[in-house]
């Protein structure tokens, strides 16, 4: 019997006494690193794959707490910013990662994972190795190594949904530094959307859009001219996240 069969043997009846069944969470979870967009990736005990950070879903929770109770645990971080684009239901998801598990115990059910996306400040998460992995670390997205059972169409709907949702909602706050250029900023939409943006029209945007304060300090160093710092203005960024900004790239 594998590590991670044997495990799953030793925890049968806690899943059955405190889980639903039939519901797992799969999250992707992004940060921006060295102008890079990053998703956080765990090797399962045995597995050959690596796969998103999951979980399942206590009884005694809602789903929307249990899925950051989960990444709680996988990164350290708290107040996350999380989510909920889709569900992944295909018949026979889990076969190829549960192929030595024993046919009677409780995960060999049919389970429907809730997909979530969440924006996390690199700098705030300590990837933790629970006792189901062996590895817990950044990867980059145009990178990534073979993932596991129907990981990589969860991904590529994280991306995709993402990119839909820069259409009427910001993003920054979780993933860039207190204090950036409009330049740092613009980079990070671009490396997001896959496209460059032209200069005068995100800076018009994003002075039209109010979810900025612009500093009296500057960047110091380089050989341009220093570019003045920005910060979010939380109020009107969080604002934004609820009712929309009303526009697209």
């Amino acid at each position: 019997m594998n590590k991670l069969a044997e495990l799953l043997k030793q925890r049968d009846k806690l899943y059955r006494d405190e889980y639903l069944a039939g519901i797992s969470i799969d999250c992707v979870v992004f940060g921006y690193h060295e102008k890079s967009l990053k998703i956080l990736l765990a090797k399962i005990k045995s597995a050959t794959k690596w796969g998103l950070p999951g979980g399942f879903v206590r009884n005694d929770l809602p789903i929307q707490q249990a899925a950051s109770q989960i990444l709680e645990e996988r990164t350290g971080a708290k107040n996350i910013y999380l989510h909920q684009f889709k569900a992944f239901g295909d018949l026979n998801r889990s076969d190829d990662l549960y192929v030595d598990v024993a046919e009677d115990l409780w995960v060999k059910k049919r389970f429907v994972s809730l997909g979530y996306y969440s924006l996390v400040n690199y700098k705030d998460v300590n990837p933790v190795v629970d006792e189901m992995s062996d590895k817990c670390e950044w990867k980059d997205i145009d990178d990534l190594p073979p993932l596991m059972m129907d990981h990589e169409q969860i991904f590529e709907e994280a991306l995709l949904q993402l990119r839909r949702d820069l259409n009427y909602k910001p993003v920054g706050v979780n993933l860039l530094p207190e204090k950036f250029t409009m330049s740092e900023l613009q980079k990070l939409y671009e490396i997001i959307l896959g496209k460059e943006l032209n200069r005068g029209n995100f800076y018009r945007k994003m002075t039209r859009y109010g979810i900025l304060n612009k500093l009296d300090e500057i960047r110091k160093g380089g050989a341009h001219k220093s570019p003045n710092l920005y910060t979010f203005n939380l109020e009107t960024y969080n604002k934004a996240l609820e009712n929309g900004l009303q526009e697209s790239w």
